[in-house]
């Protein structure tokens, strides 16, 4: 479906954002537009994407409703990957979280709407279910937001969407790559809660699903893939294990330090509520819950999708989890 479009990635820099961009490379486009205010990264994905001639670069913030619609200018299809997403951070800045999250994501409806664009894809985030913490909240009304723009946008089109993730693992400001380079230059790591459960996905799985949702979404849904959960002290162990086998360290030369959950942190995450089950409609591999302004009655048994009463993901399955992530 991805063939012969002109397509805009909004943050097209982050680990999602480049991965999204890689994967529709081989679909063809007309166009891939990539609009970031990460002029660095830019600049290495340039260098990396030199032989493709069909890849444009626009420096601009999601914040800047005049810039993004000038981007999204002959643009059928939307990818909005831009946001503020590290917890403490959006805690101690919490309206430069809202000008991002909310008024950025409410810039992308407009612009949509205005330039007629078909299809407009949002990527949110687990924390956006009961939220703790102001990324939480920001995330959920940004949610609220692409839900109701389909159905207030007056036309068939844009069909907008949401993608609900887990944390993606060894994306940028994750856990992983941190806790390597803690291994690497002090050998020890730093561990909020080892108790603390937490849904992970690989960076493919977190593309394929949006690329997937892109094909299917009838409008104001919010897609979530079913993925495994897993302690976090099995995590750490397991990092550990790994890094220091690739570096020739012995594991018991790392020190653990326990140092408590942050500002607005949960011992568990959610990604589905009680009250979301009731329209949600399950399939093999995801659930998508279906915007309340389609639903006529509830349709489901309520239940949860809260990383505590998940089977937890075993040793094995986090060892080809790490290794895959680590390559």
């Amino acid at each position: 479906m991805f063939e012969g479009k002109s397509i805009l990635v909004i943050g097209g820099t982050g680990t999602i954002g480049q991965a999204v961009v890689r994967r529709l490379i081989s679909s063809n486009p007309k166009v891939i537009r990539i609009l970031s205010r990460d002029e660095y990264k830019q600049f290495l994905m340039q260098e990396e994407l030199k032989n493709h001639r069909n890849i444009r670069f626009l420096l601009g913030d999601v914040r800047d409703k005049g810039r993004l619609e000038m981007a999204m200018k002959g643009i059928d299809m939307v990818f909005h990957l831009a946001a503020l997403k590290h917890v403490p951070a959006c805690e101690y800045n919490p309206f430069e979280a809202v000008q991002t999250n909310v008024i950025g994501t409410q810039n992308v409806i407009q612009c949509a709407i205005k330039n007629k664009v078909q299809r407009v894809i949002y990527t949110s985030s687990d924390k956006a279910v009961s939220p703790t913490n102001t990324m939480g909240a920001t995330k959920l009304l940004a949610e609220r937001l692409i839900s109701s723009a389909d159905y207030s946008k007056g036309g068939h089109l844009p069909i907008f969407a949401a993608v609900r993730f887990g944390n993606v693992i060894c994306s940028r400001g994750s856990v992983v790559p941190l806790w390597k380079e803690q291994i690497i230059h002090e050998k020890k790591i730093t561990v909020t809660d080892p108790h603390m459960t937490r849904f992970m996905m690989t960076v493919d799985q977190a593309v394929s699903l949006t690329l997937k949702v892109c094909a299917t979404a009838k409008g104001g849904e919010i897609f979530i893939l079913k993925m495994p959960a897993l302690r976090l002290g099995d995590l750490a162990q397991t990092v550990v294990g790994e890094v220091c086998g690739q570096l020739g360290i012995h594991p018991n030369e790392v020190i653990v330090n326990v140092i408590g959950e942050r500002a607005g942190e949960k011992g568990y995450e959610e990604l589905m509520t009680e009250d979301e089950s009731l329209y949600s409609v399950e399939y093999e591999d995801m659930f998508a819950i279906q915007p309340l302004t389609k639903v006529k009655g509830k349709v489901n048994t309520p239940r949860s999708y809260c990383s505590k009463d998940e089977v937890l993901l075993g040793r094995e399955g986090i060892v080809k989890m790490v290794r895959e992530a680590l390559k």
